[in-house]
């Protein structure tokens, strides 16, 4: 009887029902944290170990772009490119020099997308990773020009592309040049299209606006994390334009695929796989032709 008395459960997890106010415990911070949708308070390794994914209903948090690297790419094998390209302030907008500053300092990132090369399961794949820890993954003329640039070297080196996307959209602080970026990346991709060569496209929560308008739905192929908000305009814009009540599930990943607007959605912990047997079929079927 008391031999599981002290080994510890896989997962732990409290639920809020049993804590009101006089009985809150004294937690140290940082080693719980409130599921957003379940509400359940998860112990944080666990949430880290689950490729932080509740354990209680299956919400995917939102991760880093680095945390995204640890994930997915091998090893070691990730390397950094066009890290020196950062945002200015070309229409001398008021506050976004301090506010570039600010969300450097915070996400520890130059911009809101990491550009680079890596493997995985030994697959060399070109990969763009938006943040949307600095400034909401917003999609500046920096943002822009990374994910151009990776485009282009995957063309020049005839490697499949990669994009994971979270972004709230276009950075109304850059005007005309942020919108500008959605016909500069869409024509790189189609460059990369006519070489033949494999683009996949990962959407993650949220991804919106001139990012959802442009690459993230030019993949070959288009998959996205559970429950990814995925849409142009917001809820309300839409809704107030309309003057209709918008189904419950409308702009979620689930209704995405329900359309037809992707083709899969893929838990976190099996995205690597996922991936790794796209890209292996990918070969394989190019070295047959």
């Amino acid at each position: 009887m008391l031999k599981n008395l002290f080994r510890k459960r896989e997962y732990v997890t409290v639920n809020r029902v049993y804590l009101d106010n006089k009985s809150i415990p004294n937690i140290p911070d940082g080693k719980w944290i409130n599921c957003n949708k379940c509400k359940n308070i998860i112990y944080t390794e666990d949430l880290q170990r689950n490729y932080n994914v509740c354990i209680n209903c299956g919400f995917h948090f939102k991760i880093s772009a680095k945390e995204r690297i640890k994930q997915i790419f091998d090893e070691n094998s990730f390397t950094y490119l066009f890290e020196e390209i950062v945002s200015e302030n070309p229409l001398d907008f008021a506050g976004y020099e301090d506010k570039l500053k600010i969300n450097k300092e915070k996400s520890k990132l130059n911009e809101a997308v990491i550009t680079g090369v890596g493997s995985i399961n030994s697959n060399k794949v070109a990969t763009a990773i938006m943040d949307s820890n600095f400034m909401m993954g917003s999609m500046g003329s920096a943002v822009g020009e990374k994910i151009t640039r990776i485009i282009e070297y995957a063309t020049e080196n005839k490697l499949p592309l990669i994009i994971f996307t979270a972004s709230g959209g276009a950075r109304m602080q850059e005007g005309i040049f942020s919108l500008m970026q959605m016909a500069k990346t869409s024509a790189a991709i189609a460059k990369h299209n006519k070489e033949g060569l494999l683009y996949i496209s990962v959407i993650t929560n949220p991804t919106t606006g001139g990012v959802t308008a442009s690459f993230a739905m030019l993949g070959d192929i288009i998959i996205s994390e559970p429950n990814s908000v995925i849409g142009f305009a917001g809820r309300r814009v839409i809704e107030n334009t309309i003057n209709e009540k918008l189904p419950e599930d409308f702009q979620s990943a689930e209704f995405a695929l329900e359309k037809g607007l992707i083709d899969s959605i893929v838990k976190r912990k099996d995205l690597k796989e996922y991936l790794s047997k796209i890209l292996s079929l990918h070969e394989v079927i190019e070295y047959a032709k």
